[in-house]
């Protein structure tokens, strides 16, 4: 392999390497290894070299035999690579809006855009499908905006609905009715028969999002 073709390699593998840990979490170099079908050698390079442009850190964990692992795991710096949805005139708009109309006009604006999303939602996931099929439209429909979504089954009739991922974390933190609004969304798309639940949230210091969600029938 030539220099050049070395060179134009690195980027695309440590952007794999940050995707890998936004969705996973922390993660050994053998793992990053095996999932990216890189050499371990190849990995560790590229983690001290995110190390050292404070992206990536690492915590170690005691193993049963030899020495303990190094967990590598995203720092704040690394949501630079991702999708933040024009966080800066996002949160311009947003102070705007209280400024022209007080927190009532902000609170009805935010009514505007969940029937809007809503409607969005509702045109493109088909309601006659099952809640498996349902979420797995949804989910598609949410990592195109950017949250890095997918669907895990945990029991017979019962998911979790995950965003790795929040391209408007900073107009969330700032504006919290964007994110309570979230569940409504859901709600109107995936059936009033389903039960929903946020059990970990990225604004409020996760790692992502996970909603808990199951048939009520």
């Amino acid at each position: 392999m030539n220099m050049a073709t070395s060179s134009q390699k690195t980027p695309r593998t440590r952007q794999a390497i940050l995707n890998l840990l936004k969705q996973e979490g922390g993660m050994a170099s053998q793992d990053l290894a095996d999932r990216l079908g890189v050499s371990a050698m190849a990995i560790r390079q590229h983690l001290y070299g995110l190390q050292e442009q404070q992206l990536v850190t690492y915590e170690e964990e005691a193993r049963s035999m030899g020495r303990p692992a190094k967990l590598w795991r995203l720092t704040p710096a690394a949501n630079q690579f991702f999708p933040h949805g024009y966080a800066e005139l996002t949160l311009g708009l947003i102070q705007s809006a209280i400024e022209v109309f007080g927190e009532a006009g902000l609170e009805r604006l935010l009514e505007v855009r969940t029937r809007q999303q809503i409607a969005d939602y509702q045109g493109q996931v088909s309601m006659q499908d099952s809640l498996q099929s349902k979420l797995d439209q949804l989910a598609m429909l949410r990592t195109e905006e950017g949250y890095m979504a997918e669907v895990q089954p945990v029991a017979e009739g019962s998911f979790l609905l995950i965003e790795n991922h929040c391209p408007i974390c900073a107009a969330a933190t700032a504006c919290t009715g964007l994110c309570s609004r979230e569940q409504e969304v859901f709600q109107a798309v995936l059936g009033q028969d389903v039960s929903i639940d946020r059990t970990e949230h990225l604004v409020s210091g996760a790692r992502r999002c996970v909603y808990q969600i199951s048939l009520t029938g």
